[in-house]
C-alpha cells in the first residue's frame, strides 16, 4: 500500500438497538475523518437511514453491494440485506443479535479476503448474539476462530497498554487456567505486537501477580511463587525485558505502570478495572496476535443512552485512529523485515 493511500476501514454495526450506529454516524459527521480512511459500514442503507432520522442527521451515504465499490470521501454502506428491520431502541432483541452477527460475519470475511484493510467493531450484546454460528464469549474469541494467529486482548490509551493472560472466563476457572506455558505464550504475543505494531524496539513489560500481595510468601496462595515467578525468570533468560510479579492493588495507584510499555494482567477485571478508571471513554480494545487488525471502543452497547444523542464518540474515534496507525506501523515493519539484506562473509 502506498504511504498516502487511504485505508479501507470496515465497520460492523454491533447491536443496532444500542449506541453502535449512533457513535459510527456521529464520528463521520466530522468530514475530516474521511481524510484518513474510506469507511465501509456492513449493514444496510435502510437501517442507517432509520438511525439518521432518530438522530436528526443527514450524512450523505453511498450504498454498495461489494467492498471494492467503495468510494473515497464518502460514508459507504455495504448492503447485506434488503428487508426492513424493526428498531427497538434501548432493548436487546433476538433480531438485533441476529443482525449484529450478520454484520460481524460479513465484515470478518471481507477482512480475511483483503477487501478491507482493518476492522472496527461496534459493541455487541454477548447474550442475544449467541446462535448456532456464534458460540463465543465475545468478539476476540470469534475473530481468533476466523483469522490466523492466537489472540491477546489489549486495552490501550495514549499512556497505558494492558494485556490479559486470561480473558472471558469465570473467576472460578482463573487459577487452574494460568500455566507457565500460557504466560509465556501471552508474553511472546505482547512482546511481538509492541515491536511490530507500536514500533517499540525493546519493550519493557510488567506482569501482575494473581493473589493479593502476590501470595505473601504462600500465606494467601502459592501460584505466584510456584508458577508466575519461575516463569518470569525463564522468560528473562531469553533476553526479554520482563519484570514482576507486581501486587495489583498498588501497581496502578503508585503510578508504577508509567515505567512500562505494557502490563500483563492475570484476569479480565484485574486489568480492565484500573484501565477503565484511568482511561474510560477514550480507551481502545485492540485484538493483538492475529494476522489482521481489529479495534473497538472500550465500552458496551449502553442501551440506556440509545437514541438520545448522548453517546460519547471519543472511544470509537480513537479505535478508528488506532486501527489506521497500527496498520501503517505493521506494514512498515513488514517492509523492513521481509527484505533484509544479507551480509556475506
Amino acid at each position: 500500500m502506498d504511504k498516502f493511500e487511504k485505508i479501507k476501514l470496515g465497520i460492523s454495526i454491533g447491536d443496532f438497538n444500542g449506541i453502535g450506529i449512533e457513535i459510527i454516524l456521529k464520528t463521520f459527521l466530522d468530514k475530516r475523518m474521511l481524510d484518513f480512511c474510506t469507511p465501509i459500514i456492513f449493514g444496510s442503507t435502510k437501517l442507517i437511514s432509520t438511525w439518521q432520522k432518530t438522530l436528526n442527521t443527514n450524512i450523505p451515504i453511498n450504498g454498495i453491494r461489494e467492498a471494492d465499490k467503495a468510494i473515497e470521501n464518502k460514508l459507504n454502506v455495504l448492503n447485506l440485506w434488503k428487508e426492513d428491520i424493526e428498531v427497538d431502541l434501548g432493548n436487546p432483541t433476538a433480531f438485533s443479535g441476529e443482525y449484529a452477527f450478520k454484520s460481524l460475519e460479513a465484515a470478518t470475511k471481507a477482512l480475511n479476503n483483503n477487501e478491507i484493510d482493518v476492522l472496527v467493531t461496534a459493541p455487541i450484546n454477548k447474550d442475544n448474539i449467541q446462535s448456532e454460528n456464534f458460540k463465543f464469549p465475545g468478539h476476540t474469541e470469534y475473530l481468533e476462530s476466523q483469522l490466523e494467529g492466537e489472540s491477546l486482548m489489549i486495552l490501550m490509551s495514549d499512556t497505558l497498554r494492558i494485556g490479559l493472560i486470561t480473558g472471558h472466563i469465570p473467576v472460578s476457572k482463573i487459577s487452574e487456567t494460568i500455566t507457565s506455558e500460557l504466560i509465556q505464550k501471552k508474553v511472546a504475543i505482547l512482546h511481538q505486537t509492541l515491536i511490530q505494531d507500536f514500533a517499540i524496539s525493546k519493550p519493557k513489560i510488567a506482569i501482575l501477580g494473581l493473589n493479593p500481595h502476590c501470595g505473601d510468601n504462600g500465606v494467601i496462595g502459592t501460584e505466584d511463587d510456584t508458577v508466575i515467578r519461575p516463569t518470569i525468570t525463564e522468560i528473562q533468560q531469553t533476553g526479554k525485558i520482563v519484570y514482576g510479579p507486581y501486587a495489583a492493588d498498588s501497581f496502578f495507584g503508585s503510578g508504577n505502570y508509567k515505567n512500562f510499555d505494557a502490563i500483563l494482567a492475570m484476569y479480565h477485571d484485574q486489568g480492565l478495572a484500573p484501565f477503565k478508571t484511568l482511561a474510560f471513554g477514550g480507551g481502545v480494545n485492540f485484538t493483538a496476535g492475529l494476522n489482521k487488525i481489529r479495534t473497538s471502543p472500550d465500552h458496551g452497547t449502553a442501551y440506556e443512552l440509545a437514541g438520545k444523542d448522548k453517546a460519547n464518540i471519543n472511544s470509537f474515534k480513537e479505535a478508528v485512529f488506532s486501527a489506521i496507525q497500527i496498520f501503517r506501523t505493521r506494514s512498515e515493519y513488514k517492509s523492513l523485515t521481509e527484505n533484509v539484506l544479507k551480509i556475506s562473509n
